[in-house]
């Protein structure tokens, strides 16, 4: 249990540390995780620039037991629908049976060199459970390079509900470590987890 309350706390920390409307960000993961034992986190702000404007984005990821919880959120300027800036805050649960995949691309420096344990210069975690999937599409074509004939489209679809990209010279090491416990956590509790076909 001792384990559990340090990870609840740490998750708490990590969201204070990001400096991000941390009351805001933690009232609504912790609801969305409730009273479950949260087994692994992650904390990524982001910074954009749109325009004269800088904006910030928060993106919180939380794997508890029986579910992964993902949390962003947004300010905005003021603007005709506000006379002042303001915050969106969405959160989403999913049962860890949905999740469809968990992938994650490393970027690693001098690849010919690389000991294994080597911090990767950048990782991408990309994160699928069938809300959103993206559709490339082409042409089709026969084998015959004189054909002229319509051979409609064809294409591939990819689940691709949440990509995450962190670096090691923007986010830190400790962000890309974080990144790949999260990561390996929610690998590992997407491979326990039986697919009921639900």
């Amino acid at each position: 249990m001792a384990k559990t309350g340090t990870t609840t706390q740490g998750l708490r920390a990590a969201i204070e540390r990001s400096g991000y409307y941390p009351a805001l960000v933690a009232e609504a993961v912790e609801a969305s995780v409730g009273g479950e034992p949260v087994v692994s986190y992650l904390v990524h702000q982001e910074t954009t620039f749109d325009s004269n404007e800088v904006r910030r984005h928060v993106t919180v990821l939380v794997l508890t037991g029986t579910r992964f919880i993902v949390s962003h959120t947004d300010e905005q300027a003021a603007d005709g629908t506000s006379p002042s800036p303001y915050a969106t805050t969405s959160t989403e649960s999913v049962k860890l049976q949905r999740i469809s995949s968990v992938v994650l691309s490393r970027v690693v420096a001098n690849p010919e060199s690389y000991t294994p344990g080597t911090l990767p210069r950048e990782v991408v975690l990309t994160i699928g459970w069938g809300a959103v999937n993206r559709l490339d599409l082409e042409p089709a074509a026969c084998g015959d390079p004189n054909c002229e004939a319509d051979h409609g489209y064809t294409g591939s679809s990819t689940a691709d509900d949440l990509s995450l990209r962190v670096s090691e010279a923007g986010d830190g090491p400790d962000s890309v470590r974080q990144t790949l416990a999260f990561a390996q956590s929610l690998s590992e509790a997407t491979a326990e987890t039986p697919d009921t076909g639900r």
